[in-house]
């Protein structure tokens, strides 16, 4: 897969598909950005086909005719536009009970019951479970390719379902699926796998992982690189075309008392020598609702060096359609105002 520039829109969850199904207005929405010369849309997550991954009626499904209908709309409207986009599955696994939740599944799923640390709200997972997710995952990816989606990325990140089965407060099983950081991967191993078994060698997968979890800011799966090579190493062996590494700010160092400066895209790519797409605050002050911008040239140093590959963007892409024809044209960039925000642009 090649891409006009090194740019990406991030993933971000807007819950404008009524039903679970892209409207016209999803469509322009994507292509909007895709005119103004993004190179990689990754979608807003999108439902896998497994009867206990949503928690909103209004986030998009990838499967159902209606939803696959409006989804072949979507991917027409980038490429029309010369873009190239990647559908992003989802399973929020325990966060479905969420209480930002529209509802929740008759049945919530996880690797242990836990829905926090010390907090349980169900059994663990069967095998059978396991293997329905598994499958689930497999079908999508199959029905991502066949709509002519340019890739497709796991959501790995952020304390969902794939990522409950790495972290160990989430993950207590002492069967094949849990232990060591490196056996907890085994349930993202069997998804990637899976997958590439039902795509061939050649579809782009990305995996995007997160050190930090909902609500739980500050935590780190691995405290130094030799960890995190427990973590990365299998999925890339599994399959893993790019890695979206996803940190709060991009450019703070992940293992400062290492003595390096890399961040977390950079670490990876360094263990795995996997492209990295790197993303956290792009262009903007910090975390917020309302935030000034700052200066690129902190990611531009980084893809010179060639720490990084792709650089992706949410909010500021959120603010405004033509972020990154500014970028190229030298031209102020928008500051991110969450109550001005109109998200339907």
């Amino acid at each position: 897969m090649s891409t006009s520039n090194r740019i990406v829109m991030a993933p971000m969850t807007r819950r404008f598909s009524p039903g679970g199904v892209p409207t016209d207005a999803v469509a322009a929405y994507y292509q909007r950005r895709a005119k103004a010369s993004v190179g990689l849309l990754i979608t807003e997550g999108t439902w896998i086909d497994h009867e206990s991954a949503s928690n909103s009626h209004d986030v998009p499904r990838m499967y159902g005719e209606d939803a696959l209908k409006g989804w072949a709309a979507v991917v027409n409207a980038v490429h029309d536009a010369g873009g190239r986009i990647a559908a992003q599955l989802w399973h929020v696994g325990a966060l479905a009970a969420d209480s930002t939740s529209d509802f929740i599944p008759s049945t919530v799923v996880s690797p242990s019951g836990f829905y926090r640390p010390g907090q349980i709200i169900g059994d663990s997972m069967s095998l059978s479970q396991i293997q329905d997710v598994v499958d689930a995952y497999a079908r999508a990816v199959r029905v991502a390719r066949d709509l002519q989606f340019d890739a497709v990325e796991f959501h790995g990140a952020h304390g969902y379902l794939i990522d409950q089965f790495f972290w160990s407060q989430t993950n207590r099983r002492n069967d094949a699926y849990g232990g060591t950081l490196r056996e907890r991967t085994r349930f993202a191993v069997e998804v990637i796998g899976e997958c590439r078994r039902a795509v061939g060698p050649d579809y782009p997968l990305i995996f995007r992982l997160s050190q930090f979890k909902f609500e739980h800011y500050d935590y780190k799966l691995a405290s130094k690189p030799e960890i995190l090579s427990e973590l990365v190493e299998p999925l890339a062996e599994a399959g893993i075309s790019i890695f979206h590494c996803s940190q709060r700010r991009y450019w703070e160092p992940e293992f400062p008392d290492s003595g390096s400066h890399l961040n977390l895209a950079g670490w990876v790519k360094k263990i795995t020598g996997a492209p990295t797409i790197t993303v956290g605050s792009v262009g903007l002050a910090d975390r917020g609702d309302r935030v000034g911008t700052v200066s690129l040239e902190r990611a531009e140093a980084m893809l010179d060096r060639g720490e990084i590959d792709l650089v992706a963007v949410g909010r500021s892409l959120l603010q405004d359609p033509l972020w990154a024809n500014k970028v190229r044209a030298g031209q102020e960039l928008l500051p991110y105002d969450s109550e001005s925000l109109n998200r339907l642009t």
